[in-house]
Parts: C-alpha cells; structure tokens; sequence
C-alpha cells in the first residue's frame, strides 16, 4: 500500500556534498552542531541537508539524530526547520527510517503544532518517511498524531498538507488509525476540490485506504 508514498525524486547532489562526504567531514560537523553559534550552525544544517541526501550511515554512525533531535526544540525557528529538515533527509534512506521512529517520532508530532509553518511542513515530511516502518506508525500514533495532522489537511494554505495526508494514509493501515480516521472521511473529501493534482491523487488514495474493508 505504501509503495504509492516512498518515491522520492532523484536529485543530484548539489556541488560539493560528495566531496565533503569523501574527505570524512560528516562526524567533524554533527559534533559542531554542538557547539557553534546559531548563524553557524544554520550552514552546517544546511551542510549536512545536501551531503545525507546521498548517503546517511556516516551521520546515523556519529548520533546525528540524537543531537538534530535536541535542535528540534531550539528557540530559533530556522534552525528548528532546519533540523526537521535533515531528519527528512535521514528519512529517506532505509537505516534512517529505523533510527528516527525509535528516537524521534513523539518530537516530530509535537512540531506539528508549532507556530512556524517551514516547521511545520518538514516535520511533518520527515514524519511521513518514518511512518513508512509500521513501528513509526505505532509510535506517531501513540505520540496523538493523528488531530494535528487532520488540522493540517483541513488548512488549504497549508505547506504540509500534502505530507499530512500520505502520512495518515499510512496511519490508516494500523487497524486503530483506520478506525479513527472512518470519522474523518470529509476532510480528504475537502481535498478533491485542491489544485495541486498531487494532493488530489493523494485524498483519492487516503480515503481509499481508510474506507478499505477486508473481504
């Protein structure tokens, strides 16, 4: 089912991030996270975005995730986004999923209320990379996923509507997400109506799923 959500678009790595991954600096700049100041550790984050975009186990090896865990409830709000951000690219690679539904799941539910909207929508896509294992989905639901992320499909200006709704689709395939969600069926309805062709392909599909009744 959730083979529909997985694909990501191949990017190419932007210029440089293969060079700082050869010479060994990923360790050298997850410990810098540490202790720069915030303008720096704003570049870092962004470092660190293009280079695990092509390949994450040096990053997961040197607890990048427990330290872009802590960023996640910074003051800042870039850096915050930032942070959500790296998550998501961590996400997108088999390992990555594994660390950050154990580690980091009920933090990315909270930063779906956050004020920001940037926070909003990368928590939320770095949500629905770690909802793909069904213990993310376990865990996002037990963490109160599913009001926050309804919210955000109900909003038509919403930047993480689209996430949002791959990510209760997958919610829907643990029997408790389904059966919270049957109640809920209007607000995919409400999406059909968007003029994002993404966003109404993915409702069509969510409210599939939801509806699904084994035979």
């Amino acid at each position: 089912m959730h083979s529909h959500f997985t694909h990501v678009p191949s990017l190419s790595p932007p210029i440089g991030a293969v060079d700082i991954l050869r010479a060994g600096l990923i360790p050298f700049l997850v410990l810098k996270l540490k202790t720069e100041p915030d303008e720096i550790q704003e570049l870092i984050l962004d470092t660190l975005s293009n280079c695990l975009r092509v390949e994450a186990s040096e990053a997961l090896a040197n607890d990048a995730v427990t330290i872009l865990k802590e960023k996640l409830t910074h003051p800042s709000v870039v850096i915050r986004s930032k942070a959500a951000w790296v998550l998501l690219e961590i996400g997108t690679h088999p390992e990555g999923k594994n660390t950050i539904c154990e580690e980091v799941t009920p933090v990315l539910v909270s930063l779906l209320e956050d004020a920001d909207p940037e926070v909003q929508a990368s928590a939320t896509g770095a949500l629905m990379f770690a909802t793909v294992k069904p213990q993310g989905r376990f865990s996002a639901l037990g963490a109160g996923a599913i009001p926050p992320l309804l919210k955000l499909v109900a909003e038509e200006t919403s930047k993480a509507r689209l996430s949002a709704i791959k990510t209760l689709t997958m919610l829907a395939e643990v029997p408790e997400g389904r059966r919270t969600l049957l109640g809920h069926t209007d607000t995919f309805q409400q999406c059909l109506n968007d003029p994002s062709e993404a966003v109404k392909r993915a409702a069509q599909i969510a409210i599939r799923v939801i509806q699904w009744k084994p035979f």
